[in-house]
C-alpha cells in the first residue's frame, strides 16, 4: 500500500540536497508526495519531494526578489513549473521572459540561465530533473567560465533563509 503524503522540510546546508536525493535514488516503487512548502521573507529553499534512478522532483521557494546567478547544469535536463508568484528568466545572450502561475520552462543540460522572483509574494516552483542523482557527474553546475558553481555559494547569490512564521504554500 502507498504511504500517505507527508510534509518534507527543506534541505538546508552545503550537501543537504544531494543527501536527500541520494537517500531516495534507489526507489523503485511509486512515491506519493505533498506540494507543501514554508514561505520565506528572505533567501531560498529547495526540498526534494521524490527521486529515483532517472528523475528528481523538488519544490523550490524564493522570497520576493530572491535570485540566482547565470549557470548551467552539465548532466541534467530540468524544468521549472510555477505554482505561485512570478519570475523573470534570463539566457546568456540577453534573452529574457517573465513567467507566472501555471507556466513553465524546460532547460536542457548545458544551457545557461538565471532567474529572479518578481512577484511581491514568494515564488514557489516545482523542479523536475533527469537523470536522477546517481546519473549526474561532477561538476553538476558551472558558471560562464566553465568553473564549478555550487548552488549554496556566495557566487550564486545565496542569502540566509528567513522563514515566514506560520505561512505555507499548499
Amino acid at each position: 500500500m502507498l504511504e500517505a503524503p507527508t510534509f518534507v522540510k527543506p534541505a538546508l546546508g552545503k550537501n543537504a540536497i544531494k543527501e536527500q536525493e541520494l537517500a531516495l535514488a534507489d526507489n523503485t516503487k511509486p512515491k506519493v508526495f505533498k506540494l507543501k512548502a514554508q514561505l520565506l521573507d528572505q533567501g531560498r529553499t529547495d526540498t526534494v519531494l521524490a527521486a529515483c534512478e532517472g528523475m528528481v522532483v523538488r519544490i523550490k521557494v524564493y522570497a520576493s526578489g530572491g535570485e540566482n546567478e547565470l549557470h548551467a547544469h552539465t548532466t541534467e535536463d530540468h524544468t521549472f513549473m510555477i505554482l505561485q508568484g512570478s519570475g523573470r528568466f534570463f539566457g546568456p545572450n540577453g534573452e529574457e521572459i517573465e513567467l507566472g502561475q501555471y507556466e513553465g520552462i524546460l532547460i536542457p543540460r548545458n544551457s545557461y540561465y538565471k532567474f529572479f522572483a518578481t512577484s511581491k509574494e514568494p515564488l514557489v516552483m516545482i523542479r523536475v530533473g533527469s537523470p536522477g542523482p546517481k546519473g549526474q557527474k561532477a561538476p553538476l553546475r558551472i558558471d560562464m567560465a566553465g568553473k564549478e558553481m555550487l548552488g549554496d555559494s556566495k557566487e550564486n547569490k545565496k542569502e540566509p533563509v528567513v522563514f515566514r512564521e506560520g505561512a505555507f504554500f499548499g
